[in-house]
């Protein structure tokens, strides 16, 4: 058997070491290159949908009011000077909407009623029931499209309540809303389909809109209890069964912003204010 002399050793094992690196190199840049095809190519990710529940907000530690006392805050939104004007929807590239409608469309940024108020103002307690904790209402809020508009425009829930979005037109929709403070989620929906989301923690407001149509907007609050309103065609609200107490109402409108009031609510009592937006 013929041996290896020192030095032709030493080449010989460095030469090996230098093929096992470059084997490693190798193998780790090809599982490298490998991990972003197998993500998706390597495209920034858009969470289109998602079954995955997302985080929960903590529970209130509060108590259950006690409404053998409660009273009430009523009231209206008014608008002063002169109502502007709308700017026109056009839906011509869905004919199939636009037949929905006796006539033509309008934004409905700003409406304001005969009786010199304003629609689709959501009024809420912002303060004064932090010691309470509210049951989550095992009813859904329908958000339906129809004729190529979210209805209602604004709307209001209890964090955790379902909402149950419908799409009653024979064009496919897009619902697309944009938390702050909630998991941003953008879903199709077929014509004739149903879905169900909900909201975990507050936020007023949170815009809606359709990527596919958009004209499309509306609003969704979400609060921690029962205590919030949106004004209809007479500008009024109620909110009933309010605990006794010291209480921060804010309004918030689409266009005009937000307000807010300070009320006292006595036992039993029940106390009228009004807000007013200057156009």
């Amino acid at each position: 058997m013929i041996g290896l002399n020192r030095p032709s050793a030493n080449l010989f094992l460095r030469k090996e070491e230098d093929m096992l690196n470059h084997k490693f190199h190798l193998g780790m840049l090809l599982f490298l290159v490998s991990v972003p095809l197998a993500c998706g190519g390597g495209a920034p990710a858009t969470e289109e949908a998602s079954d995955e529940a997302p985080p929960t907000e903590e529970a209130s530690q509060g108590v259950a009011p006690d409404l053998s006392q409660a009273g009430a805050v009523s009231g209206k939104v008014n608008f002063q000077g002169e109502a502007p004007q709308m700017a026109r929807i056009r839906m011509g590239a869905e004919p199939d909407c636009e037949a929905k409608h006796d006539g033509p469309v309008y934004s409905q940024e700003v409406i304001v009623n005969d009786n010199g108020t304003l629609k689709n103002a959501f009024v809420w307690v912002k303060t004064g029931l932090e010691e309470y904790s509210f049951e989550t209402p095992s009813e859904p809020v329908t958000l339906a499209q129809d004729g190529c508009r979210y209805l209602p425009h604004v709307l209001g829930v209890q964090r955790g309540q379902e909402i149950k979005i419908t799409n009653g037109d024979p064009a496919t929709h897009n619902i697309h809303p944009l938390p702050q403070q909630n998991r941003e989620w953008n879903i199709s929906q077929s014509s004739g389909q149903e879905m169900t989301r909900s909201f975990p923690r507050q936020e007023v407001m949170i815009p809606v809109k359709c990527n596919i149509h958009p004209w499309m907007k509306a609003y969704v609050g979400v609060v921690s209890h029962p205590y919030f309103a949106v004004t209809g065609e007479d500008g009024s609200f109620e909110l009933k069964n309010l605990p006794p107490g010291d209480y921060t109402l804010q309004v918030w409108h689409e266009k005009y912003g937000t307000q807010e009031q300070q009320v006292t609510v006595a036992p039993q009592e029940s106390q009228e204010i009004e807000f007013s937006f200057e156009g």
